[in-house]
């Protein structure tokens, strides 16, 4: 099969990594992809929402199959724009349509559908400029930590946890009079904050079956001790060591089957990956937000430890036939660790000559943000290049990855050296 992956991070490279493998891949296709993926396919040099570009692509390339990565394709419809096109329909897509979509779209829509029903999540009102005074009257009624949320997607950065209740009701003025994040911030959702311990639970679904990928834990902040500013992600760690079975099995039985379920009798098509943010409060999983796609540095300890083959599992999503398929998945535990640009998540430069990739053993470099100079490998984003180690515990695996980062180079590189402090 020809098969393009849309995106160009961490995420996308371990896709085209599972993907290369696959005796079921003819030709790989990464658009626009990074120096890494150029390795295991031909990059394309288009943009992830230029869908007619893509149309072109596709139909030039007999491609048969699209792995959609990030999140504004599947928000912006892509999914729609292949079924509804006659030239189009055929062509298998990996990713929900742009109603699915809208759990991640759109905070208040996946409230409002965890509401109807009945999936544990925080206590929220929604504000808008018009109801601003309302809004400041709800943060009162609340305790602190305030949590206000733009509701649109803000790059993973519209969420605030404030500790004093004169700062949320600024932020929450700045947000949805000063545009703080645009368009995303247009209503806001303010909810109770919840105190726990926080997970990630990746399903795939083919919009009636469902199978649970291995758990994963990522690191948010940009400082050590989970302080600084938020960032797309710092590391991860898979599974999570406090997931027991116990634990797991109130999620599905509470979490998982409940959202599938709710998708089949709303009738919205949802062919993809499901990425359940999750707090343990207590000995009780409740709902923090939806994904509608891998997570991002998560894929990249996710996908390693599944060992069936991932475009075997595409095929049976298309067909609706996931329940015939048995996940193998690697008991081992597998870390990743992200290298950034000095300055990220805030202003950074890029440009910065990466070495020693070379030299890495016993590890898995993941480009995230990267491309081919003449002939050398520069950065080419805040999240620069992650790498993964699997081993029995997570403790043996961080420290491949830690000895083999040090063998890295790019000007200002910076990483965490904390992670799983807290496990």
């Amino acid at each position: 099969m020809k098969i393009l992956i849309l995106g160009s991070g961490g995420r996308e490279h371990t896709f085209a990594y599972k993907i290369a493998q696959s005796p079921l891949t003819s030709k790989l296709f990464i658009a626009p992809g990074n120096a890494g993926t150029a390795q295991l396919g031909t990059n394309i040099e288009i943009s992830v929402t230029d869908f007619e570009a893509i149309k072109d692509i596709v139909l030039q390339e007999q491609i048969e199959m699209i792995v959609v990565g990030p999140e504004d394709p599947l928000v912006r419809g892509i999914y729609d724009f292949f079924k509804s096109d006659e030239a189009l329909k055929d062509i298998i897509v990996i990713g929900p349509s742009k109603e699915g979509a809208q759990l991640e779209g759109s905070k208040e829509y996946a409230k409002e559908f965890m509401e109807r029903h009945q999936i544990p999540t925080a206590a929220y009102q929604s504000f808008t400029s018009d109801t601003v005074e309302d809004g400041k009257l709800f943060l009162e009624s609340l305790k602190a930590p305030y949590v206000l949320k733009a509701d649109g997607l803000a790059a993973g950065k519209g969420v605030l946890i404030l500790n004093d209740i004169e700062e949320a009701k600024t932020e929450l003025e700045n947000m949805l009079t000063k545009q703080k994040f645009g368009k995303a911030s247009e209503k806001v959702v303010i909810e109770e904050f919840l105190d726990g311990i926080e997970l990630s639970v990746f399903v795939v679904t083919d919009g009636k079956n469902y199978k649970i990928l291995p758990t994963a834990k990522d690191y948010k902040r940009i400082g050590e001790g989970d302080t600084g500013l938020n960032t797309g992600g710092m590391g991860a760690i898979s599974p999570v060591p406090f997931a027991d079975k116990e634990f797991l099995n109130k999620i599905e039985e509470r979490i998982v089957k409940p959202t599938v379920k709710g998708l089949q009798e709303e009738n919205i098509p949802y062919k993809g990956f499901i990425f359940i943010g999750l707090i343990k409060v207590g000995d009780d999983p409740k709902v923090i937000e939806y994904n509608v796609r891998m997570g991002d540095p998560e894929t990249e300890v996710v996908l390693p430890r599944i060992q069936t083959d991932l475009v075997h599992i595409f095929k049976h999503i298309d067909k609706e036939t996931l329940e015939q398929i048995t996940l193998e998945i690697d008991d081992r535990t597998a870390t990743t660790v992200m290298t950034v640009s000095g300055g990220y998540p805030e202003a950074y430069e890029k440009g910065k000559v990466i070495t020693g990739l070379e030299t890495i053993e016993e590890s898995i470099v993941f480009h995230a943000g990267t491309k081919q100079d003449e002939n050398a490998v520069i950065t080419n984003g805040g999240r620069v290049i992650a790498i993964t180690s699997l081993d029995e515990d997570y403790k043996k695996a961080l420290k491949k990855s830690y000895q083999n980062i040090e063998k890295l180079h790019f000007d200002k590189m910076y990483y965490r050296k904390d992670l799983g402090f807290d496990l």
